[in-house]
Order: C-alpha cells, then sequence, then structure tokens
C-alpha cells in the first residue's frame, strides 16, 4: 500500500505544483504516518499507509520540481551547457547526433535534470563522456526538462578510466561484425546487447511494425532469458553459484546497456526475485511491482511524469507476471505450460497491458505482433547464443569468423524475412485515436478481468516467478 501510494503521490505532483509540498515537513509528516500505522498495527489504519506514501510521493516530486524551476528563466536563452551522455547518440532524420545528457552544468552552475541536445554529425561521441556546448535552450518533453536544437559542439572529453563496459562492448560487437553480415548482425546485437540504435531504419521501422521492439531494445525479457540460462547452468552445481552467476549477469547486462528506466526497473525486479528465490520464497507479484515502481519514482520522479519507457515497462511486466499465468490457468488448466504456449501467453498478456498506452502515446498498434511473436520469440535465445559464439569465433580465430558465424546469420537472416514480410502487409498496421479518459476505462476493465480470472481459477499468484 505504502508503495502504491508513493507512485500515485509522485505521478500527481504536476497536478498540485511544486511549492505545496517541497517542505521537508512532508516528508516527517509521511514517515510519521507510517511508523504509527506498523507500530499500533489495526486492520483499519490501513489506509493511512497509502496515504502515508504518497505523502513521502509528493514531496519527493515536489522537491525534484522545485529544482527544475531554474530551467523557467533560462529557456529561450543561449547558454553554454556542460554534461555528460547518458546513453548512445542517436542519428536523427536529418543525419544529425542526437544526445541525451545528465550530470548538467548550465553557464557553470550545477542543476537538475536532463537535457535533449542536437548537433552536426559526429560518430566520436560515446556513452559516458563529457561534451560542452552551446545553443539556445528550448523547452523540454517526455522527461527532457529542456532541448536544445542544432547546438555547437564546443568540446569532448573522455574520462578515464570512463565507461568500461561500454567500450567491451562496442569492442565485441566490433568483431561480431567480422563474423556476420548486416542487417543480420545489427539485429543479433540487439538481441544480445540491447543496441537498437544501432539498426539500419528500414529494420528498425519493421521491428516497430511487427510489434518487435521489445527484443531489440535493454528490456527485460533478455535479461530474463541471461538470468535464467545462469540459473539452469549452475543450480545443479550448487544454489550460490547459481545465485552469483545470475547476479554477474543482472550487473553486467545494466552495466553494458546503460540504466535505462526499463532496465532499471528490469534489473531492480529480477534482482529482487532472484534474492526470494536464493531464501526459499517468492515476491507476490502485486508486492514486487509496486515496490520496484515506488524506489524508481524514488530516484527519479520524471519516470512518473513522462517516461513513457518506465510505464510500458511496468505495465508489460504485470501482463507477463498476473495476467498470463491466470489466461494459462483458466484455459489450460493445471497443465503446465510448454514453451511455445508460455510465449504466446505472455506475448498476449503482455500486449494487452500495453495497448492503452501505445494507441494514446502514437495512435496505432500493430496487428501483426502476436504472429511476429509466436515465430520469432522463441528462437530468441538461441539467437543470442549463436551471436555470441560467432562473437569469440571471431576473437579466437579470425580468419574462420564467417563459418563461425553462419549458423547465427542464417537464423538471423530468416528472422530479418519474417519480419520484413510481415511489416510489409497492408493491413500490419491499425490507426487509432483515444482520450485519456479511455485507457483508464481500458485498464479498469482489465483490473476487473484478472480479478474474475482469479477468483475463478483460485489460481496463487505468488507462484509466478520471473527466475524460474
Amino acid at each position: 500500500m505504502a508503495s502504491v501510494g508513493i507512485v500515485v503521490g509522485t505521478a500527481f505532483v504536476p497536478t498540485f505544483g511544486q511549492v505545496m509540498f517541497n517542505s521537508f515537513v512532508w516528508l516527517l509528516v509521511g514517515t510519521g504516518l507510517f511508523v504509527f500505522v506498523l507500530w499500533k498495527r489495526f486492520v483499519w489504519l490501513l489506509p493511512l499507509i497509502f496515504i502515508a506514501g504518497a505523502i513521502m510521493g509528493l514531496w519527493r516530486g515536489s522537491a525534484l520540481q522545485t529544482q527544475l524551476v531554474v530551467y523557467d528563466d533560462l529557456i529561450g536563452h543561449t547558454v553554454r551547457v556542460e554534461a555528460r551522455v547518458n546513453d548512445d547518440p542517436d542519428i536523427g532524420r536529418r543525419d544529425e547526433t542526437l544526445l541525451r545528457l545528465g550530470d548538467v552544468k548550465i553557464d557553470g552552475h550545477d542543476v537538475a535534470g536532463k537535457l535533449w541536445v542536437s548537433i552536426d554529425r559526429d560518430s566520436s561521441i560515446k556513452r559516458s563522456d563529457i561534451v560542452v556546448v552551446d545553443g539556445r535552450l528550448d523547452t523540454g518533453f517526455g522527461n527532457f526538462s529542456a532541448s536544445m536544437l542544432s547546438a555547437e559542439l564546443v568540446s569532448i572529453v573522455r574520462p578515464e578510466p570512463g565507461d568500461i563496459a561500454g567500450r567491451v562492448r562496442d569492442w565485441f560487437g566490433n568483431n561480431v561484425r567480422l563474423a556476420i553480415k548486416e542487417p543480420e548482425v545489427s539485429l543479433g546485437l540487439g538481441y544480445l546487447v540491447g543496441q537498437r540504435r544501432a539498426l539500419p531504419p528500414e529494420l528498425d521501422q519493421a521491428l516497430v511494425i511487427a510489434g518487435l521492439t521489445h527484443v531489440v531494445v535493454a528490456s527485460g525479457y533478455n535479461l530474463t532469458i541471461l538470468v535464467r540460462l545462469a540459473r539452469r547452468l549452475f543450480v545443479k552445481v550448487s544454489k550460490y553459484l547459481a545465485t552469483l552467476s545470475a547476479s554477474v549477469m543482472i550487473v553486467g547486462f545494466i552495466a553494458v546497456t546503460g540504466a535505462s528506466p526499463s532496465m532499471s526497473r528490469a534489473g531492480l525486479v529480477a534482482g529482487l526475485s532472484l534474492a526470494a528465490w536464493y531464501y526459499g520464497r517468492r515476491f507476490h507479484p502485486l508486492v514486487l511491482l509496486p515496490f520496484a515502481a515506488a524506489v524508481t519514482v524514488l530516484i527519479d520522479p520524471t519516470y512518473a511524469w513522462s517516461d513513457l519507457g518506465w510505464q510500458l515497462s511496468f505495465a508489460a511486466f504485470t501482463g507477463v507476471m498476473i495476467l498470463a499465468p491466470l489466461l494459462q490457468r483458466y484455459f489450460y488448466g493445471m497443465k503446465k505450460p510448454g514453451i511455445v504456449r508460455q510465449i504466446l501467453g505472455e506475448t498476449i498478456s503482455a500486449s494487452i497491458m500495453t495497448l492503452p498506452i501505445l494507441v494514446l502515446a502514437f495512435g496505432q498498434f500493430s496487428n501483426v505482433a502476436i504472429f511476429a511473436n509466436l515465430l520469432v520469440l522463441p528462437l530468441v535465445p538461441i539467437a543470442m547464443l549463436l551471436t555470441f559464439v560467432a562473437g569469440i569465433g571471431a576473437i579466437l580465430m579470425p580468419g574462420f569468423a564467417t563459418i563461425i558465424g553462419l549458423p547465427a546469420q542464417l537464423l538471423l537472416t530468416y528472422m530479418t524475412t519474417i519480419v520484413q514480410y510481415l511489416a510489409n502487409l497492408p493491413w500490419a498496421l491499425s490507426i487509432v485515436s483515444i482520450q485519456p479518459w479511455m485507457v483508464w476505462i481500458a485498464y479498469g476493465v482489465l483490473i476487473v478481468a484478472c480479478v474474475y480470472l482469479w477468483r475463478v481459477t483460485k489460481y496463487n499468484l505468488r507462484n509466478s516467478n520471473i527466475i524460474e
């Protein structure tokens, strides 16, 4: 209840504004209420837990909004920005380089928030570089506090040792490219390390239409594959070794891909589920998901306000951990699902849960997503393994790189062919426009449906675990 309150309180900060709840006193009030309810432990006091969480969320969001007020006086002015590149640079439609910046200094003063900046094409900029740019500051969008179009790049500094994980990823990716041709190699690296921005534009667009973008970005699906693999490989040796190897997978994957909102959520959910499994316990999804959401919005309240990736990430996980097992039990009873049925059920459930948000944000949805996921998703773990083998082979035996990479090349060619065929179907995409209130109604219907399925099947959701 407290976690739900924190998320709701943080999400409503833009409605109340930053003035009403920015005093530290509100944090003391929320904490005091929380401690009081834990001390008395009366059932009728449970609503106070939600209120306590909401107050703490309102305080955290208001505190950040108070720090972001500085941008109001800077919008429209030419400033000098020094900041760190948070994510891999992207290439825009006009062949410009797009940067997502954090740890921002404006005219020598530290400021909160993130910036979106476009500059002339420069392929030398890497993630974690420190850049200095001059330009006119404009209003932000999404979770960016401000933006800067056509900025002038003044300098680039690459810290030492800097982003070691990113350098290892790029080095390994260059070796994979010796073994596998384009565009298949970009798809394989997208599966393995979540490098969607390296995809050719045509293939990237085809993946969007086919509803497969979620497997070529750094996401919970990729991480879940790696964690499950590590656990199953070493669990027969010892539970400790299985947990250690899976933990290394979590930390390593986040280091390589970057701590995006979706990866922050995925890493936290996977880490907590792994810890519970190690101690012989299970997290209930209705506890795990709100707790993970609360932790992430306390770290960065903008996730709850305007980060579409964060919202889709939690909606998809809700589908996988709650709706999917309920549907499996309702239609198939106690029969344990095979890999194809499990993937299909999880894909349909995740698609249902994310559909209202996607339609509201983009005004469209994929009609071929289920077919694409059924034909491609079961083979993604094999594609990840073969891509990794191709990279290792290219490092150890560069003269035989193309031969070692042939199995990956063939499998990835099959996948790109399926994606492009489905994406080119005239009925692959539907254009729909909805209002925000329709989204709330849609999720209300989904909640009622989940409650009905739970009451009919009597399924214990505590058995839903992404680790096993």
